[in-house]
């Protein structure tokens, strides 16, 4: 009894974990340590003869989580060296030369670095030029970006080490018994079933897609630096500055204070006011000419006052756009806590947040807390943003401005390209081979232990954790036996390709709905079971539910890479509906006939 209890307690803390999963105002790193706590106090206080408690904990060390982490650290390397940099420049000329089959090269360049690097820095990579291209060729960016994105994904799913979600799979079927994949084990049905969908990426969908404005087209006012000058007979002469600050409501933020005598003062709240004070503030022209009304004082700037002769100028500065990835480090903070304007002399005029615009430059925005996916609007000299871009650890997209291209870019790809050799081949497991590489890249300085600390995402690393974790309860409780048998009890009767194309489909719901992570490794155990009953070999099962989890085409939040290019092509959820919909179905019925042919079925 305590035993069928287990395996109902699992069933239903996997339901719950889908759930939490599923809520955006709910961070997975939150849900992931939730849901693994429960479990092990469960099964700490209640035991169960075939679960160790100390069972949970080993995927804290499992070498997919190893080789995942190791994997990213590397891509993190190529990132910081800007190693993928030639590509761009190179898809740039062929789309300045022929654009119509330069997008075919686009989606299948992505789509063969997603085979072995992880998609995200790819996509940031080519968004700035695909952006730029389109300007050029008088085409709407919204028609090309998501298939991009898109064929991203389709390359990822062709290898054990395209996505995250592969690796897992793998190696939670093999911790069952099955045959362990090697790297190109499924890259045929992947290959075809890719091919037709990036025809489909690059004939068909930019016909359905509608034309929307980039997230950022309607760019804010940009800010300016002037001075205000308190005159004689001001009323705030005697006053400390925070009394001026809270004239205008707090809007006005005062970087310094010049005297007459030529000193420079910090603004601290109680400094107090002098006639012919200057106060240097960087802001809008409307605001600025607000705070000039409200002090009765006069805008200066170069050392002249504000006029038609002598208008507000902003020299040296540039907009850019700069995309919040998971793991950022602005992820999850506000941009006070940041402290970004300080750091990087940088000013952020608008956040574009998934569909829809939060633009200020007042201190709200500062209090705004940063989520994947955001795209933040910042002004700054061309200098700073050089920084920015070199500091390695935020995406810019602008094409107005070069990569820094690292003399340690070569040894990056080399490196990376070794290690995968290296596991593809046999001659080492990924986990080993990954982790070698991890080394041989910080002893050649590609990147140093700040780049690995950046690199490393705690969501990431607790979603697999749990996902580990749940998988072990279903399987070893007999909870995984219960859903193969409720899902057969649907099914009965049906033949085992309709069966497998079933588990193809749920997969691609779930997947579109809750972490694809999760619902891959706890679908791993399931496909092991309902293979089992069936007497059917149980390959085309896991890789059934490896490649519907890789179906993640239909909703934004799907994955990460979606968001990215939903709010630089100002996407709405009904475009990755209209677009992702028939590629997820067109990828299913391509599975369905693949899988049983490849892989006969009794």
């Amino acid at each position: 009894m305590i035993v069928e209890g287990h395996a109902y307690f699992s069933l239903v803390i996997t339901g719950v974990a889908l759930w939490l999963f599923s809520r955006s105002k709910i961070s997975l790193a939150s849900s992931s340590l939730l849901i693994f706590s429960v479990i092990v106090l469960v099964f700490t206080v209640f035991p169960h003869p075939e679960v160790k408690t100390t069972d949970f904990y080993a995927g804290f060390g499992h070498q997919a989580l190893v080789a995942i982490v190791c994997l990213m650290i590397m891509g993190q390397g190529l990132v910081r060296t800007a190693a993928l940099e030639p590509l761009g420049r190179l898809l740039s000329r062929a789309w300045r030369s022929f654009p119509y089959l330069a997008m075919l090269l686009t989606l299948l360049c992505g789509a063969v670095l997603s085979a072995f690097v992880n998609n995200t820095p790819i996509v940031v990579l080519l968004l700035p030029v695909l952006i730029s291209v389109s300007v050029r060729a008088n085409v709407n960016a919204s028609r090309i970006l998501m298939p991009m994105g898109f064929a991203t994904l389709l390359g990822g799913m062709s290898t054990t080490i395209g996505t995250s979600t592969n690796l897992l799979i793998v190696n939670v079927a093999a911790d069952l018994g099955i045959a362990r994949m090697g790297m190109f084990d499924f890259i045929v049905p992947a290959t075809v079933a890719g091919l037709v969908g990036v025809l489909y990426l690059w004939l068909i969908a930019p016909l359905i897609l509608p034309d929307r404005s980039p997230a950022m087209a309607d760019t804010s006012p940009r800010v300016f630096s002037a001075q205000l000058l308190i005159p004689e007979d001001s009323a705030f002469i005697g006053e400390p500055l925070y009394a001026l600050n809270a004239k205008t409501d707090g809007q006005m933020s005062v970087k310094q204070v010049h005297r007459e005598s030529g000193v420079s003062l910090v603004p601290l709240p109680d400094t107090v006011i002098r006639a012919g004070d200057r106060l240097a503030v960087n802001d809008t022209p409307e605001k600025l000419k607000e705070f000039e009304d409200i002090l009765g004082a006069t805008i200066y700037s170069n050392n002249a006052p504000i006029d038609d002769d002598h208008p507000l100028l902003a020299e040296d500065q540039q907009l850019a756009e700069i995309i919040v990835t998971q793991g950022s480090r602005l992820d999850g903070i506000t941009l006070n806590t940041a402290r970004f304007l300080e750091r990087f002399n940088t000013s952020i005029l608008a956040i574009h947040r998934a569909g829809r615009k939060i633009e200020s430059i007042r201190r709200e925005l500062a209090d705004i807390r940063i989520q994947p996916g955001d795209v933040l609007l910042v002004q700054s000299s061309r200098e700073n943003l050089q920084q920015i871009k070199s500091d390695g650890r935020f995406f810019l997209l602008d094409a107005k401005m070069d990569l820094p291209f690292s003399n340690k870019a070569r040894l990056a790809i080399l490196v990376m390209a070794v290690a995968v050799a290296v596991a593809a081949f046999g001659i080492l497991p990924i986990s080993v081979s990954t982790l070698t590489g991890v080394i041989v890249m910080l002893v050649l300085r590609c990147l140093d232990w700040r780049d690995i600390r950046r690199a490393i995402n705690e969501q990431v690393v607790l979603i697999i954790v749990v996902s580990l974790a749940l998988a072990v309860s279903l399987q070893k409780t007999g909870g995984a036996e219960i859903l193969a048998q409720s899902f057969l009890s649907v099914t009965s009767n049906w033949p085992p390709q309709w069966i497998l194309s079933a588990l193809i489909m749920l997969m691609g719901i779930l997947t579109n709905m809750v972490s694809n992570n999760a619902a891959a490794v706890i679908g791993a155990p399931i496909a092991v079971s309902i293979a089992q009953d069936l007497g059917q070999p149980p390959e085309p099962f896991v890789l059934g539910v490896l490649f519907g989890a890789n179906l993640s085409f239909v909703t934004p939040m799907a994955y990460q890479t979606n968001l990215l290019v939903m709010n630089s092509g100002g996407y709405l959820f009904n475009d990755f509906v209209k677009v992702g919909l028939p590629l997820a179905l067109l990828i299913w019925g391509m599975m369905t006939w693949l899988l049983p042919l490849l892989y006969p079925l009794n």
